[in-house]
């Protein structure tokens, strides 16, 4: 079972988390039929999206959106601090062929762009307060990069950002995923840092370590090696969309009765398909008659 970790190293100096996401990016990789490389590239980004979200309050939400003048088009994935995620891609077949050495071209199917970054705050709330949004350019479109580019230049916190996903030629395609976030606090000891520095560029790639019996801890172990650690939270991950046939019969409606009217004289039917997991909701012209007049 997927797992997210928040926890604290070196006495409070380091806030630190680590996510193993394998089950919930191969469901995203299955419901979307990604390529390799936008599978690499959307699974990345949900696994970001989670390790930022973990801080959050339980009613807060967190989407980061990635838009790129590459192929794959707009990434998005949107978690909440109970540990839920969903992705969406606008072309899940873009490829490029593989760099040197076989990696997948993740910055090049991602392409210039910007890097956003939207905390709504109080979703449970009658009235929500306005959500904070930040947004970078895009560094390297390796996601990592540039989700710490924006945690320093936006947060002003020195980060270490790590994100992988490891694929494999037979389903389920993903055969590993994971991240870390290891975040500097203010009067942290700086030879620390240079410490974790020296062991994440000598460690092995994350996702080599990444197994059935692998838990957040170990990622963390991986990165920061013989620092203490206290891990204060662990939950579970999964993906999970929070679409519904109630939210499509509302977009409908918000289409006002004109256009309703448009679809019944068309094809007597309707279907939306939810662009973050898939799911199909068909609608007869009965339904789409009894939209129209519980909205009058």
């Amino acid at each position: 079972m997927d797992k997210i970790a928040r926890g604290i190293a070196a006495g409070g100096d380091f806030r630190v988390l680590a996510a193993i996401t394998t089950d919930t990016v191969t469901e995203a990789v299955r419901r979307h039929r990604t390529s390799p490389t936008v599978a690499a590239a959307l699974g990345r980004t949900m696994t970001a999206a989670l390790l930022l979200a973990a801080s959050l309050k339980e009613s807060d939400r967190l989407t980061l959106r990635i838009e790129g003048d590459g192929p794959a088009g707009t990434i998005i994935a949107e978690a909440t601090a109970a540990g839920a995620v969903r992705g969406y891609v606008a072309n899940p077949l873009a490829e490029l062929p593989a760099k040197d050495g076989g990696k997948l071209d993740v910055g090049g199917v991602l392409g210039k762009g910007m890097l956003q970054v939207i905390r709504e705050i109080g979703t449970n709330l009658s009235v929500p307060l306005e959500p904070y949004v930040g947004s970078v350019p895009l560094v390297s479109g390796e996601i990592a990069e540039d989700v710490a580019y924006y945690l320093l230049t936006s947060e002003q916190i020195p980060s270490a950002v790590l994100l992988g996903v490891l694929l494999q030629n037979t389903e389920p395609f993903v055969r590993a995923s994971g991240g870390v976030i290891i975040q500097m606090m203010p009067g942290a000891n700086e030879h620390l840092l240079t410490m974790i520095e020296d062991t994440i560029a000598n460690a092995p790639h994350l996702t080599s370590i990444i197994n059935e019996n692998t838990v957040p801890e170990d990622l963390l172990r991986h990165a920061i090696g013989k620092i203490d650690l206290e891990i204060l939270e662990e939950k579970p991950a999964r993906f999970e969309c929070s679409c519904s046939l109630e939210r499509a019969n509302a977009m409908l409606v918000s289409l006002g009765p004109v256009e309703v009217a448009a679809m019944i004289a068309e094809d007597d039917s309707a279907v939306i398909t939810c662009g973050f997991c898939g799911e199909r909701y068909e609608m007869t012209g009965d339904n789409l008659r009894k939209l129209i007049n519980s909205a009058d």
